[in-house]
């Protein structure tokens, strides 16, 4: 264990052996001949007593010297022994958000009870709602991106060097052979197909990359747009110098927070690479000077580049923010299979706030109003490739409305098996003012809710579930209105 856990574990013991023994730092000090200010450093894990003031507080305190050296807690201190003897804390990128790790040792000194109570509330909220390591760390990466805008200059600067570097055109769409080239030319790479469908376990695996041999291993079925996507992201790591790095696309694991960074800045390179930042801002500004929503001119848009629908729609979470100042938006990636009653919510990105169509654990039916649900069956319905819609969602509880666009499009990898990607931009006067076509009527608007179980829209011809959370929190106002009552007549 580090020397400054081991220091902080001593701390809390003393801390608490004392307080057990109603002694203040001062009477601890009166009783051991140890000054206040040494004896208070080491209860805030400042210092480690060397082990002859260690036999002198053993003797004075009445507790073995083995008890007092050994780095187990008892049962009120056990979760935050857990948590310093774990290596947690070396796994939360506390640095991402200005935290110190010394500041968050000091916290755990100066209330351990209280931070006790905490950790084992988080514990226990992870228990329930099966909340993984993978899942912890893929929320930091999150709330990172949101804590940016989702816009990362360094990385976009990047790329112009790169592009700079080999001379790549982007007024003109880049291909996987342009890439390709790059890939064998300067890093040594061996490009292999047909490897991986020889194994029917990788059906879900895109790419494979052997880094010793720097043979990258690609799927019989991937696209154009993907294969590009690929050699982008390996090019990223290559010209970023990534040395912790995720070695599968899509990852299977990763043994560290770097490698869950490291795949986001890859994949951001690759997605700025391929819809360069210029090209698709003077298209977007086009587009929304529009006095009608001009659906074939966004779908141009959109096949003008050498990428899929999920990276165009991701793109657009990088440049709205920054280039037209519109930061309430959320980003939403669905998947569904035909015939089945069940859409799962795999991907979100909210900025500037939480909005209302969020992720929910709690096996609640999403609204089927959302467009996001719409083109999925949409798709499944029509056999077409690729499927576009837009709605204005209306959240007639929190009063939020927000223009959302969404495309469905086929996995190529599984049979009968759709995903949707969305993003929203809330709608307010900065909006109005940005996109003339707001007002266009040829725009749905449909009021929405997040889930069935808690939206109050009545008669609604898609309902999956009763509204029991709303009929529940009637009923306990219902409640709680008879029982004041009830202490108004009582109460004389």
């Amino acid at each position: 264990m580090e020397e400054n856990y081991i220091k902080i574990i001593f701390g809390l013991k003393l801390k608490q052996i004392r307080t057990d023994n109603k002694l203040s730092l001062f009477g601890l000090s009166k009783l051991s001949g140890l000054s206040k200010s040494y004896l208070n450093e080491i209860e805030n894990g400042k210092k480690y007593p060397k082990p002859d003031k260690i036999a002198i507080l053993s003797e004075k305190l009445d507790v073995p010297y083995d008890q007092m050296v050994s780095l187990k807690l008892d049962k009120n201190l056990a979760p935050i022994g857990d948590l310093l003897q774990s290596k947690i804390l070396k796994e939360i990128p506390l640095d991402l958000f200005g935290i110190k790790e010394n500041t968050l040792i000091d916290i755990v000194a100066n209330a351990p009870a209280k931070v006790n109570a905490f950790i084992s509330t988080i514990i226990e909220i992870a228990q329930h709602y099966n909340f993984s390591r993978e899942s912890f760390f893929l929320a930091s990466l999150r709330s990172f991106q949101e804590a940016n805008n989702n816009h990362f200059d360094d990385l976009e600067q990047s790329v112009l060097k790169f592009v700079k570097a080999y001379q790549l055109d982007l007024s003109q769409t880049i291909s996987s052979k342009d890439l390709e080239e790059i890939l064998i030319e300067e890093y040594g790479y061996s490009i292999i197909e047909n490897e991986l469908s020889k194994y029917e376990a990788l059906d879900n695996l895109r790419s494979v990359f052997v880094p010793k041999t720097h043979t990258l291993l690609l799927a019989n079925e991937i696209d154009e747009a993907q294969r590009a996507f690929i050699y982008a992201k390996e090019l990223a790591y290559n010209f970023l110098e990534t040395k912790d790095r995720l070695y599968t696309f899509p990852w299977i694991k990763f043994d560290s927070f770097d490698q869950v960074l490291n795949n986001f800045y890859a994949s951001y390179f690759a997605g700025a690479l391929i819809i360069p930042k210029a090209k698709i801002t003077a298209q977007l500004k086009y587009f929304f000077e529009k006095d009608f929503f001009d659906e074939k001119l966004f779908l141009k848009s959109m096949q003008e580049f050498n990428a899929s629908p999920e990276s165009f729609y991701q793109r657009l979470t990088n440049i709205l923010p920054k280039e037209f100042n519109i930061q309430n938006l959320f980003f939403l990636r669905f998947t569904h299979t035909a015939k089945s009653e069940k859409y799962y919510l795999k991907k979100e990105l909210h900025l500037s706030h939480q909005h209302s169509p969020r992720a929910n654990e709690t096996n609640e039916h999403y609204c089927r109003r959302w467009v996001s649900l719409q083109v999925l069956n949409n798709i499944n319905k029509n056999k077409r490739e690729h499927e576009f819609d837009v709605q204005i969602s209306n959240y007639p509880d929190d009063g939020m409305k927000y223009l959302v666009l969404s495309s469905a499009t086929k996995d190529p990898f599984k049979e009968n098996y759709y995903r949707s990607i969305s993003i929203g931009l809330l709608i307010n006067k900065q909006l109005q003012k940005k996109l003339n076509f707001l007002s266009d009527p040829a725009i749905k608007t449909l009021n929405v809710g997040v889930t069935c179980e808690r939206c109050a829209i009545k008669d609604c011809e898609v309902r999956q579930a009763n509204p029991v959370f709303l009929d529940k929190k009637a009923k306990n106002k219902k409640i709680e209105t008879i029982v004041e009552k009830l202490n108004t007549n009582f109460n004389v």
